[in-house]
């Protein structure tokens, strides 16, 4: 798709082309709009504008009722094309929705392809602009009755799946790596991770964890292109994200 920045012509297209995705596959999906600002991403001026969240369900979210989130930032900074950051996130997304298809959760499901998380500014309320957004839109019943969010960001590197959270010992941390081990998948533990979307709900006392963040040389460069991306590695991270759902 190409770089992506969170308010360009070419995240309106990637964003259609997803949700065309979604669907396609029988998810019912409402497009959530938020004022994003100007700024300097990476050393690249990004023009401010609109940016807009997909959000996906299958009907059967009731309001009060326990439900759980995965997300994936669809957007990338302006010199990158993003395959690793985070279309590997966005494809993992796209799995777990066709997995669920037809078929039933534990509990329900939302998915969300979050816009504009990448920075625009050096400090922390410069980026996660999309799930700040989703997350100050939800009313009291809704955070008082989400069981967890995870989200998905950088996750088709490595032969281990990295597993982060903010605070050590994170309830939903634990939750996941015994879904990680029921699905026979290496996962490796971090705390003090704050660099995705996950992040905007623990801010606001809702569970969230991030899965992926391993390291390679062409982060946030033309150089993270397909070729980086290992399709063992996006199974991996699949298999954990249903097992947890399931």
């Amino acid at each position: 798709m190409g770089p992506r920045p969170g308010t360009s012509p070419a995240y309106a297209r990637a964003a259609g082309w997803v949700e065309e995705q979604l669907t396609r596959l029988g998810w019912r999906v409402e497009r959530q709009e938020f004022p994003t600002p100007a700024g300097v991403s990476w050393g690249v001026p990004v023009r401010g504008g609109t940016g807009t969240n997909l959000v996906a369900t299958r009907g059967d979210v009731v309001p009060g009722e326990p439900w759980l989130l995965v997300g994936a930032h669809l957007d990338t900074v302006p010199q990158a094309p993003g395959a690793e950051d985070n279309a590997s996130g966005v494809g993992v997304l796209l799995a777990v929705a066709e997995a669920l298809a037809g078929t039933r959760s534990r509990l329900p499901v939302v998915l969300v392809a979050f816009g504009s998380e990448e920075p625009r500014g050096p400090s922390d309320a410069d980026h996660h602009y999309g799930s700040r957004a989703y997350v100050a839109a939800l009313d009291r019943a809704e955070r008082r009755s989400l069981r967890g969010a995870v989200a998905l960001d950088r996750v088709g590197v490595g032969e281990v799946v990295p597993l982060g959270s903010v605070e050590a010992g994170d309830p939903l941390r634990e939750e996941v790596q015994r879904a990680a081990r029921r699905a026979g998948v290496p996962v490796v533990t971090s705390s003090g991770e704050r660099s995705s979307d996950h992040a905007s709900f623990t801010e606001v006392g809702l569970p969230g964890v991030r899965l992926g963040s391993t390291a390679y040389a062409g982060y946030h460069s033309a150089g993270d292109t397909v070729d980086v991306v290992q399709p063992a590695q996006l199974a991996r991270t699949a298999r954990v994200v249903l097992s947890w759902l399931r």
